[in-house]
């Protein structure tokens, strides 16, 4: 999203070139920093104009920003250099080697020697490197292609080449309707009115009884002539100046942060020494959004944040009118309308759990998020599954290492053997998670699914009580954040529990911390009791912020779910609390929430959803709030029984708050979706064995759910840190190792009635054929991207296709959806990502790609070059590894973006370090071309898989191989002699899939243990691909006659068979030859054809998932044998 002020610069650009203030333009252009002009920028490099163009790039770069920037000013300069020396101007030269080109020196000394050498020479032709430089004209052309390639890889000039799609004139049509506006409130408006001034605001001077004009179509603005000027905007109608923004605000730290290294893949080496600073320096705070759909219009820099600490342009609350600014609002004239509603918030009691104490601190499991995590004031900390109503884990308070403690602590238990735990929160992937105790201490624990919490770290933290706890991820890695009452912050490592920083500053207990990120910037806000709040980044300056909350209270900070958007809630000793807003850019208070009582004791606790909502636990209720209504949206008493002030918590799709109860309690609230969701878990399973702990109050009636917009799982490939076994939906909790056969109550197995689900008609799901207007090619790959907003497929003729949904009124959850047809997405230059495909036919080559976790970059092949796109902009920044061997599988090493395993046609894998140009390692034990590679980055494992129908498993430390094994082709089944195999890993990162034309098999990594085998009919002809739902819980296998089937992945028993005719017209050629999961919502996948079409599939929401899983039958765990197998059944 983007600030109106930035909006308001480009409408001001926009004016200035129309007006022909061309000097002005490109300044406002530079000092703005919004808008790179590229072809203003090619005529000053090709008029050698070297000083402007070093001082246009200023506004958007420095040289020592990242090496793309490095490469930039050194082309530029050494060009300045060599012509100098062309001239025979050595003394200009000597001056240009000592003052542009010596800063280079500290990069790559030789390269320096060598440039300082050129003086000695007589022509610098002379030079082996140099000897094809021609004139000045022609090499400043090359030189410019070289420029413009580096600018439009450097991150730091993303969405910045781009000038927003405007009507022409946008800024005085505007204008004009603000003083139509303005006309219309006049008390005796004339039909023609003299408009002569735009300092203050119009009126007319004598009464005559004529309407008003349009208030659209009277232009009451005339043309602004050049010679006179043109009057400031910010001085007039709805332009009103901000107010001067605090010296302290965020924009001023953040414009002197540190850099910080950059996520994304390099472009390969630049010919100068990689710069130390993999990353790029965000210069730029982001202002938070308006969120006003009137205004949520795309433009070219959607991303980009504020340059300066000023305030510039509008203000969300000018004059504190309670209208919108943009665009005005008249008479008869509805605004767009928000598509939330009150329905949308959990406030059905749906069940009441019971911990036995006063709950302290809740968190509901990020990716599980049926799972409940709870602290106590006794030092209790559990995990609740909630369709089973049943607390599957607790851990009491203990000092896991008594005698390691200070001697303080020792002192203290000795005293009293108790604690208090004051927060509970998991890590962001659901790994670990993390308890403050209000003596002293931090336990991590680790999970790994069912009642299996295993001690993981304990921290002695702080003296005296240990106030909040939070992960963040600086520099990749997963940190703890913790403060407490002796007024400190630290860091520590989340898996050696090594202190990295210590923050020191306030003066008084550290109430809270909320560490956050900007793009690049990685922060920590933190609060205390006295009222001060604090940022810091993670270096050892000190705080970059110091300013008041509201009331001086002590205060929570959060951000909204999309991380744009700022809010804190607090109470101060006055007993007054405070819900407010900030911006960010400003370091002021934007708006403040009404509606919150005072009381007499604690503090006030509060919680986000969904971009859109929050909450607070206040006068022994539960209050919502738009947030962009400072007015109090609806209440709930939760049925009474609520204490003064709750405690709340939102699961991460907002379906689903739990509040802490007066009893000891917890009461969980839902919304028709959160039913849903609680209903469907909890149907997966018969088990009589499980005993519910908990009453239900309260079961609506439910009659026609409405859409599910359920997210259970997270992107296979979008996890930063180990991901241990999770609960699985079907209320099974163990790994597949684990699973123990169980006797079921015989009546309760004779009661069952199961049948596989057979989906045959378009009636009985949801299905979307994707629109193509291009050449339609067999889909040879086919991917969502990690945001789950787009689908990218690559077809046989080496042409990527890029389909995107917006996000509309239908698609609030902003996710691909068969219900709505997205567009299929090109940038405006028109160009298809298309590989190079050398001198091989595209038809026989085998293709591959990988997507990098932000869904900037993939990187691709199709028998010739390794290319790497910008997904923006569809541009090849480079390509590399021209065959033979050509390239046939690729896979982003999940610790770092910058090392590639490729899998290749000689049946090696070369490790590739893409930002020194280098193949580290070759790894060789397989016999055939490499079909699939997956990385473990919990055993630090990569699996391979090759057409040889063999196994290897790479130690990634030292690259040695750890095993190998083929797999056991079924007995009558004859492979094909170059089959594929494919391996993908399980959210657990331990069992593996692995799918063959004649099978789906689970393997243990790293031994490569087979604990299932899964052998389809024959009547379905070849397995052609398969794999995880996001969540790990299904398996979507495609065959060769078109159908579908869906595996429970834990049994691998078939569920639900979906045929082609649901999907496809007749057409008995036509069968799937890929498929892909959605990253966030286990129901939905899609399919590549051979045709080219690409298919969303989804289940009708009336049903909500595929089909249901088979009894369990005695003894039917994994098992770690395989034998004969029936049609459709696993071995056994």
């Amino acid at each position: 999203m983007s600030s109106l002020s930035r909006e308001l610069v480009f409408l001001i650009l926009q004016f200035l070139d129309e007006e022909k203030f061309k000097e002005s333009v490109h300044k406002l252009e530079q000092e703005s920093g919004f808008f790179f002009n590229m072809r203003y920028f090619e005529d000053m490099v090709t008029n050698g104009e070297w000083e402007e163009v070093e001082k246009y790039l200023s506004g958007f770069t420095k040289v020592d920003d990242n090496r793309y920037s490095m490469k930039i000013f050194f082309e530029i300069r050494k060009q300045k250099y060599l012509e100098a020396l062309d001239k025979r101007d050595r003394a200009k030269a000597v001056d240009i080697l000592v003052k542009d080109l010596k800063v280079f020196a500290a990069f790559n000394e030789e390269l320096f020697k060598e440039i300082t050498q050129l003086l000695t020479l007589d022509n610098f032709r002379d030079n082996e490197q140099l000897s094809k430089y021609g004139d000045t004209k022609s090499a400043r052309g090359i030189m410019l292609a070289e420029l413009k390639k580096l600018i439009e890889a450097n991150p730091l000039f993303r969405d910045k080449l781009q000038f927003p799609t405007l009507k022409n004139s946008r800024l005085r049509t505007l204008i004009n309707q603000s003083l139509n506006w303005q006309h219309q409130l006049c008390k005796n408006p004339r039909p023609n009115p003299d408009i002569k001034t735009l300092f203050v605001d119009h009126s007319c001077g004598q009464p005559n009884g004529a309407r008003a004009p349009s208030p659209v179509t009277n232009h009451l603005m005339g043309a602004v002539p050049k010679t006179g000027g043109f009057p400031p905007l910010g001085a007039h109608g709805p332009f009103q100046p901000t107010p001067a923004a605090l010296p302290t605000s965020l924009a001023g730290w953040m414009a002197n942060s540190s850099p910080v290294p950059h996520p994304s893949a390099s472009a390969g080496p630049m010919g100068l020494a990689a710069a130390n600073n993999a990353g790029a320096l965000l210069k730029r705070p982001r202002t938070p959004p308006t969120n006003n759909p009137a205004m949520d219009y795309q433009t070219a820099d959607s991303e980009h944040v504020m340059k300066r600490s000023r305030p510039f342009g509008v203000t969300d609350e000018a004059n504190n009118l309670p209208v919108n600014i943009l665009p005005v609002a008249y008479p008869n004239q509805s605004h767009g309308q928000s598509s939330y509603s009150t329905d949308d918030l959990p406030r059905n009691v749906v069940m009441t759990i019971n911990p036995g104490s006063a709950v302290k601190s809740m968190d509901f499991h990020p990716v599980q998020q049926i799972l409940l995590l709870v602290g106590t004031n006794m030092g209790d900390v559990m995990v609740y599954e909630l369709p089973s109503h049943e607390r599957i884990a607790i851990r009491n308070f203990k000092a896991w290492d008594l005698a390691s403690c200070s001697v303080a602590l020792q002192a203290t238990l000795a005293n009293d053997y108790t604690a208090s735990i004051n927060r509970v929160v998991w890590s962001p992937d659901g790994t670990l998670f993390g308890v403050a105790y209000s003596k002293h201490l931090v336990h991590i624990y680790s999970y790994h699914g069912g009642d299996d919490l295993r001690n993981h770290l304990e921290i002695e933290a702080h003296a005296g009580s240990v106030n909040d706890l939070a992960f963040s991820y600086p520099n990749k890695q997963l940190c703890v954040v913790t403060c407490g009452e002796d007024r400190v912050i630290k860091v520590w490592d989340a898996v050696t529990g090594a202190k990295q920083h210590q923050f020191e500053g306030h003066e008084a207990p550290v109430y809270s911390v909320c560490p956050h990120h900007k793009e690049s910037i990685q922060f920590i806000f933190s609060t205390a009791t006295d009222g001060k709040i604090k940022a810091w980044l993670y270096d050892n300056v000190g705080s970059r912020v110091d300013y008041d909350a509201p009331g001086h209270s002590s205060t929570t900070m959060a951000y909204s779910a999309d991380g744009s958007r700022l809010f804190s809630c607090g109470t101060n000793k006055e007993g007054d609390s405070y819900l407010v807003e900030w911006n960010e850019s400003e370091g002021a208070v934007k708006r403040t929430y009404h509606g919150l009582g005072k009381r007499t004791v604690g503090v006030v606790q509060f919680d986000t959803t969904k971009n859109r909502f929050l909450a607070t636990g206040d006068e022994f209720m539960v209050k919502f709030w738009d947030m962009d209504n400072v007015n109090l949206l609806t209440s709930t008493d939760a049925d009474g029984g609520l204490p003064a002030s709750p405690s709340i918590r939102f699961n991460k799709e907002g379906i689903l708050l739990a509040v802490s109860t007066n009893d000891n309690g917890i009461k969980i609230l839902a919304n028709s979706d959160g039913i849903r969701l609680l209903r469907t878990v909890e149907s997966r399973t018969f088990d009589a064995s499980r005993a519910a702990s908990v009453a239900v109050v309260k079961a609506p009636a439910i009659g026609a759910f409405g859409p599910s917009n359920i997210t259970v799982g997270t992107g296979i490939g979008d996890r930063a840190a180990p991901v241990p076994a999770m609960v699985g939906l079907n209320n099974d909790s163990r790994s597949l190792a684990d699973v123990k056969p169980r006797i079921v109550d015989e009546s309760i197995e004779k009661s069952r009635i199961w049948k596989l689900t057979e989906i045959n008609e378009p009636s009985q799901c949801r299905s979307l054929r994707l629109p193509d207007n291009l050449t339609a090619m067999r889909v040879s790959r086919l991917i969502y991207t990690n945001s789950g907003l787009a689908i990218l497929a690559l077809s046989s003729n080496a042409v990527h296709k890029l389909w995107k949904w917006q996000r509309n009124d239908r698609t609030t959850i902003g996710k691909a959806t068969a219900s709505i047809v997205p567009q299929l997405w090109q940038p405006a230059s028109g160009i298809l990502m298309t590989n190079d495909i050398s001198d091989t036919n595209p038809e026989d080559a085998v293709p591959c790609f990988a997507l990098s976790k932000n869904d900037s970059y993939v990187m691709s092949a199709s028998g010739g070059k390794i290319s790497l796109f910008n997904m923006m902009t569809f541009k090849t920044m480079t390509t590399f590894m021209p065959p033979p061997p050509a390239a046939t599988y690729l896979a982003f090493h999940p610790q770092d973006n910058n090392i590639i395993a490729i899998g290749m046609e000689d049946s090696s894998i070369q490790i590739y370090n893409v930002r020194v140009d280098e193949v580290k390692t070759k790894l060789k034990g397989h016999q055939k071309r490499i079909t699939g590679l997956a990385f473990s980055h919990v055993l630090n494992v990569l699996v391979s898989s090759g057409a040889d129908s063999q196994l290897c498993v790479w130690n990634t430390d030292g690259w040695e191989r750890q095993a190998s094994k083929f797999l056991q082709i079924p007995s009558g089944r004859a492979a094909a002699p170059l089959a594929d195999t494919r391996v993908q890993f399980h959210l657990d990162q331990i069992h593996l899939l692995a799918v063959h034309e004649t099978q789906i098999a689970i393997y243990e990594a790293p031994k490569l243990e087979c604990l299932k085998q899964w052998v389809p009919r024959e009547a379905s002809g070849p397995i052609t691909h398969a794999a995880y739902s996001c969540d790990s819980q299904s398996i979507y296998v495609s065959f060769e006659d078109g159908s579908v089937g869906v595996l429970t992945a834990t049994t691998l028993r078939l569920r639900c068979r979906i045929l082609p005719a649901a999907y496809l017209p007749p057409n008995p050629r036509v069968y799937p030859l890929v498929v892909a999961a959605h990253p966030s919502d286990p129901n939905q996948f899609a399919l590549g054809l051979t045709d080219g079409g690409v298919h969303v599939l989804e289940p009708l929401e009336s049903e909500g998932k595929w089909g249901t899983s088979p009894p369990t039958e005695n003894g039917a765990g994994p098992s770690t044998t395989s034998g004969a197998a029936g049609s459709d059944q696993p071995q056994r």
